[in-house]
């Protein structure tokens, strides 16, 4: 298998799409059309063919990892005479706002699920609360870094690695677009814990006033990031949006009930702005800096397929 030549010193590999298939060898694929469907996000197409293409070669490469930490833990075991609690590996995941990274962990949960406990949890159960992000005037800047309490954060993902059982998690309501109350998802010792978020490889400059001195990337195992040219991702936010507004907005209790009575015009004009004033500014200044952290980058193309993947050396 010959590799895309890069002219410029770079420390990953590139592979194309079919460079990336040859690498599935003999794995089989276990998933039905039936059990795809309810794994894809609210705005993607995502065939069988893609998770073998793609997901497939990424379950069997983190498979290998994953044995190769469980060697290290065992001899650290034997040299230190003790018996440690279970400690999960840790994957990470993320990418933008409109990439598809809850898709790619959703998927990525069902594979690597065969013999093994995968729980997922996304960090927008530590955004600050409504009233909160309210009284900081921080309701323009939802998913920067200064929105999370990020020390909670830290906690949980500190405590998972720890060996630590009955963990606790927030949960986020995307139709109140706010914490719920005393609810939360509750991680006991499983064998992986995929992590999805927009904050997963950020580090001290995202974090400047704060005097922690680790980070979310500190915990974990092996560092995914969802990639794709910000075009497509705008487009792709407007595609969403309007299927929002059609739907979820539509909901009373929704808390962007107003947004259903704009027109298509006005959808995609309000869309628009939002993207060019919250979500694509947050990308260009804190999601695609941190980039180059990851273990392995997915770049899309059109119709959210994976057009490369990058892989540290």
């Amino acid at each position: 298998m010959r590799l895309q030549e890069n002219p410029k010193i770079t420390p990953f590999l590139t592979f194309d799409r079919q460079q990336w298939a040859d690498l599935r060898k003999s794995v089989p694929l276990y998933l039905t059309e039936q059990d795809l469907k309810p794994l894809l996000g609210f705005n993607e197409e995502l065939s069988l063919e893609e998770v073998r293409t793609i997901y497939l070669p990424l379950a069997r490469l983190i498979n290998y990892y994953i044995e190769e930490n469980l060697k290290r833990q065992e001899v650290l075991h034997r040299f230190l005479d003790i018996q440690s609690p279970k400690v999960p590996y840790i994957i990470s995941l993320t990418g933008s706002v409109s990439v598809g990274k809850s898709t790619s962990a959703r998927i990525l949960q069902a594979l690597l699920s065969e013999g093994r406990k995968v729980d997922l949890i996304t960090t927008d159960g530590f955004l600050y609360p409504l009233a909160t992000l309210e009284q900081k005037n921080l309701l323009k800047k939802k998913g920067f870094p200064e929105s999370y309490d990020i020390h909670r954060l830290i906690k949980f993902v500190s405590d998972i690695k720890s060996g630590e059982r009955h963990v606790k998690a927030p949960i986020y309501s995307h139709l109140t677009y706010d914490i719920i109350p005393d609810q939360y998802n509750e991680v006991d010792q499983p064998d992986i814990l995929i992590l999805e978020g927009l904050n997963m490889l950020q580090s001290g400059m995202n974090y400047p006033l704060s005097p922690h001195n680790v980070f979310v990337s500190d915990f974990v195992d092996f560092s995914i990031y969802v990639d794709a040219d910000e075009p497509l991702l705008k487009q792709w936010y407007i595609n969403r949006f309007l299927k929002f507004r059609r739907s979820a907005f539509s909901d009373p209790n929704a808390y962007f009930h107003h947004y259903s009575k704009l027109s298509e015009e006005e959808a995609v004009a309000t869309a628009s702005q939002i993207w060019e004033e919250i979500n694509g500014l947050n990308l260009r200044q804190n999601i695609l800096p941190s980039r180059e952290r990851a273990n392995l980058i997915l770049v899309k193309g059109e119709d959210h397929a994976i057009q490369s993947v990058k892989l540290r050396k």
